[in-house]
């Protein structure tokens, strides 16, 4: 009994860090946050690749509750980091960016399995927000490879800032402009593939937030009647 009570049960601040979207909610903070004031230390193209590798090898054991989720998970994710990492490395990329596709793929069946693990959830838990969070993110990035991958096969899919069509950053960014319908005007879709897949995101990402938000309410709300009626 004295050795029980002596115990100090670990401080509730840490415990965000026993969940199974930490590592993948890092990684995308790090990525959006830090990653930009990098660009000093080493090429932005360089830097953007590590980022994103990180994001998807963090998301595998995120959504991995069973061991068939892990290998189809992991067979998606090689192919991106095979054909991305050997364009990177031998400085020739591929003409269409077909690891684009592959990353989009990867990331469409990560969102899949993180909304199903919310719909499965009867509590409001910091598993749950996190994951929540972590959609809506991978949500912007699954768009910003499509449009990447656009853009490779239909050249001049997209009106450009600047010169050229850039990097996966310039795609991140108008994805993420897009899914919030900021719409900053600095970058434009031209074709009609460009702009229904524009279309697509904005309402997706609308889409959403909503059904999310009604989902995260409904579970608080059922979680608060069950402890009235106990």
């Amino acid at each position: 009994m004295k050795s029980s009570m002596g115990m100090k049960a670990p401080s509730s601040r840490f415990h965000i860090f026993s969940s199974r979207f930490t590592l993948l909610l890092i990684s995308i903070v790090t990525t959006f946050a830090l990653g930009p004031f990098l660009e000093g230390y080493a090429s932005i193209n360089l830097l953007t690749d590590i980022c994103l590798s990180s994001i998807l090898l963090a998301a595998i054991p995120a959504v991995s509750d069973k061991r068939r989720t892990f290998y189809i998970a992991l067979a998606f994710a090689c192919p991106y980091l095979v054909l991305k990492w050997g364009s990177t490395l031998a400085s020739s990329p591929l003409p269409w960016n077909f690891e684009e596709m592959f990353g989009a793929l990867f990331v469409s069946y990560v969102l899949v399995l993180i909304l199903s693990f919310i719909a499965r959830q009867r509590k409001v838990s910091r598993d749950v927000i996190m994951a929540a969070v972590c959609g809506y993110f991978l949500l912007g990035l699954m768009w910003s490879f499509v449009y990447f991958f656009v853009e490779s096969i239909l050249p001049g899919s997209f009106q450009f800032a600047l010169d050229g069509p850039g990097d996966s950053n310039v795609f991140i960014y108008f994805s993420f402009v897009t899914m919030t319908t900021v719409g900053y005007g600095d970058m434009l879709p031209l074709s009609n593939a460009a702009r229904s897949l524009a279309i697509l995101e904005a309402v997706m990402g609308q889409l959403y937030l909503a059904v999310t938000i009604a989902r995260l309410v409904g579970m608080q709300a059922s979680q608060t009647q069950s402890g009235q009626d106990e």
